[in-house]
Order: structure tokens, then C-alpha cells, then sequence
């Protein structure tokens, strides 16, 4: 573990490889999961304020699915997150015409149409984080999903490409470029990355 302010962040950030390899993965983990993605406190504000303009981008199934429930949705194990339609995929997601599933909320991000550009979660995958009890510690863990990863993980290895270095915007956007420059720093220092 590294730990930077009051981030505990695995070695495998670090120690592992990851490329998102959508021509073979589709996008499945908008798809596949326990919940929709989770939501920090200040991301249900902003999908009220981005919903209107993503929804042109959305298919009927998920427009009355977002009816239904709501913008977001209470889970007893991740609290809040983006609905699913039946337990599957997200409101949110979108499949272009190769297939793959995306964000509608980073294709509008994308076309200007909002300026937020997705959950931090989703950005953030296959990085999770979790809280200690207490909240005064950040757990920054490499979670690929074994099956629907394993591409991304044989693509990240063959283009030699530390899950750290994958995730570099979306760890900047979480917690700045200071804490990114510092991460890198230790990589390069104690793991000669």
C-alpha cells in the first residue's frame, strides 16, 4: 500500500496493466453489476442538473425506466447509484452501431451539450474506492471483473500499461494533479515504472 494524505492506494495500481479493450469487452460494464454505478453525494445534484440534455440520447426502455425510478436509486450495499433496468443495464447507457455500450451522459459531455462528464465511479473503473468506517481514509483498489476485464488486462500488459497511467485523468479529476504526480513519483522511484 501507498499511502498519500489519507489515500491507501494498492500496489496493484501500480504492479498491474490495464487498457479498456471496447471492441472485445462491448462496454459490458454498463451492463453487468449488482447496482447501477455508485454515486458520491454532490453526482445526484449534477445528474438533475445534466438529465434534460441527455435524455435525446437515450433509448424509450431507459427514458421510462428513469420515469419509474427516478434520477438515482437508494442500494442497501452501495447507497446511492445511477437505476438499472432490471438489475442489468444502466438508464444511462447508451449502444452505438458497433455495439458497444457507452455513457449518455459523456456522449452529451462530448457533444457540449453538459458540462459534467460522467459518474466518478465509471471513470474511475476498475479502480474502486471505499471509505474506512470512519471516513478518514480513502481504499484506492484495483478491481477488474474477472471475466469482462480479462482483455483489457492482456491489452494493458501487451502495451505495458500500469492501471495507474490507464486512470490518469479520471485520478486527477478525483483527487488533483498533486496527488497524481505523487503517485507517479513513488511508481517510478520504488517500482521503476
Amino acid at each position: 500500500m501507498i499511502a498519500i494524505d489519507n489515500k491507501l492506494v494498492s500496489d496493484e495500481l501500480i504492479e498491474e496493466q490495464f487498457v479498456c479493450d471496447l471492441i472485445k469487452c462491448k462496454g459490458g460494464c454498463c451492463v453487468d453489476g449488482d447496482a447501477g454505478a455508485p454515486l458520491a453525494p454532490e453526482e445526484r445534484e449534477r445528474i438533475d442538473e445534466v438529465v434534460e440534455a441527455v435524455k435525446p440520447y437515450l433509448e424509450k426502455s431507459h427514458l421510462d425506466a428513469i420515469a419509474a425510478q427516478g434520477h438515482y436509486v437508494w442500494d442497501n450495499e452501495f447507497g446511492w447509484v445511477t437505476p438499472a433496468i432490471d438489475g442489468g443495464i444502466c438508464v444511462y447507457a447508451i449502444t452505438d452501431n458497433k455495439g458497444i455500450v457507452k455513457c449518455g451522459i459523456e456522449q452529451a459531455y462530448n457533444d457540449k451539450k453538459v458540462s459534467w462528464r460522467k459518474p466518478i465511479s465509471c471513470h474511475l473503473f476498475p479502480v474502486r474506492i471505499k471509505q474506512s468506517d470512519d471516513e478518514a481514509w480513502d481504499y484506492v483498489n484495483y478491481e477488474p471483473r474477472e471475466d469482462l476485464c480479462n482483455a483489457a488486462c492482456k491489452l494493458g500488459k501487451k502495451l505495458k500499461v500500469p492501471v495507474y497511467q490507464f486512470l490518469k485523468d479520471a485520478l486527477i479529476r478525483k483527487y488533483g494533479e498533486e496527488f497524481y504526480e505523487t503517485l507517479d513519483a513513488v511508481a517510478r522511484e520504488k517500482f521503476k515504472v
